[in-house]
């Protein structure tokens, strides 16, 4: 007989659990009453005939302790739905070999120096975003007074910045309607956008999200250009639009990268909208007048700060990689 032939024995757990305990026998009346008018009838068969006689029921006293099953296993539920669980959301893979190419700074490597230049540049926008002072705080325009002076790379570095924080869900929304580029930098295919869902009522803004594989941050592209981008970001249900989109979740950023203030109309409107705004400056490019002119259109968002972008290190400079040991990037 082996280690094993214990657990040899033939029948179910209900057949063997009834011949060992005999639970029929509750059924049975003593010798000396009546008969029952009707036998009681199972729907499965009766266990087949042994040689020996089964078993009396034990007093209650005497029946076996229960069994008592091992606690199953319980799995802590995710801080935050991973991508594609959330009802109408899309999802895309982020094309991480691209952005590496034009200089991103990614969440999942290694913080160089532009990482830290961002570490600093975001920690200033959350205070304000997290203080509960007014929801749209949590909106932050991204701007500049002419193209070509790093909006869209700020914007995104931004969003990828943030995107580090443990209990934050960024959204990054291209409104540069005229000249989108951040679904195309992300490598995600066209679909709706914002500005599809600002002329559709019926499209839910939500529904036009799209959810990537990098934790905690979505697009929201741009969407079909239309000759009428300004007339449709002044309207009412832009603005309820945008409400639902920064009070869907208390831990949610909106970064939104604008088109050129003095180079499309957009910007003006977009400002009415956030609570923060972030202008960028390129270094020895961008002039005191344009800049005074820029910020003076976007007077409708209470709260601008200036980012100067394509400043030049100088060897005595500070360098955050050399000091945190990242290398010299």
């Amino acid at each position: 007989m082996n280690q094993h032939s214990s657990i040899q024995t033939k029948g179910s757990l209900l057949e063997r659990a009834a011949q060992k305990y005999d639970f029929g026998g509750t059924l049975r009346k003593p010798a000396n009453d009546a008969p029952p008018a009707e036998p009681v009838s199972f729907a499965e068969p009766a266990p087949p005939a042994r040689d020996t006689a089964p078993e009396a029921a034990p007093a209650p006293e005497a029946i076996a302790e229960p069994v008592h099953l091992p606690e199953p296993v319980r799995v802590s539920e995710p801080r935050r739905p991973a991508p594609g669980d959330r009802a109408g959301h899309r999802t895309a893979t982020v094309d991480r070999v691209s952005l590496a190419e034009g200089g991103f700074a990614l969440p999942d490597q290694r913080p160089g120096a532009l990482a830290e230049e961002f570490r600093i540049v975001k920690r200033q926008l959350l205070l304000r975003a997290e203080s509960g002072e007014a929801a749209n705080n949590r909106m932050v325009l991204v701007c500049s007074a002419k193209p070509d002076e790093g909006k869209t790379f700020c914007s995104i570095n931004l969003a990828l910045s943030m995107a580090r924080e443990k209990d934050l869900d960024i959204v990054l929304a291209d409104g540069d309607f005229s000249k989108p580029e951040i679904a195309r930098i992300f490598g995600i295919e066209d679909g709706p956008g914002l500005l599809d869902a600002l002329a559709d009522p019926a499209i839910d803004i939500e529904s036009c999200i799209v959810e990537t594989d990098i934790p905690n941050l979505s697009i929201l592209p741009a969407g079909r250009a239309s000759d009428e981008a300004t007339e449709l970001l002044a309207s009412q249900h832009t603005r309820d639009a945008l409400h639902r989109l920064t009070a869907a979740s208390p831990q949610r950023i909106v970064i939104v990268d604008s088109p050129p203030a003095l180079s499309a109309s957009p910007a003006s409107v977009l400002a009415m909208h956030a609570g923060q705004a972030m202008m960028v400056v390129k270094a020895d490019t961008t002039n005191e007048a344009e800049l005074r002119e820029a910020l003076g259109l976007l007077d409708g968002c209470p709260n601008i700060q200036l980012l100067l972008n394509s400043v030049t290190f100088t060897p005595n400079g500070k360098r955050f990689s050399s000091y945190y040991g990242y290398g010299d990037e």
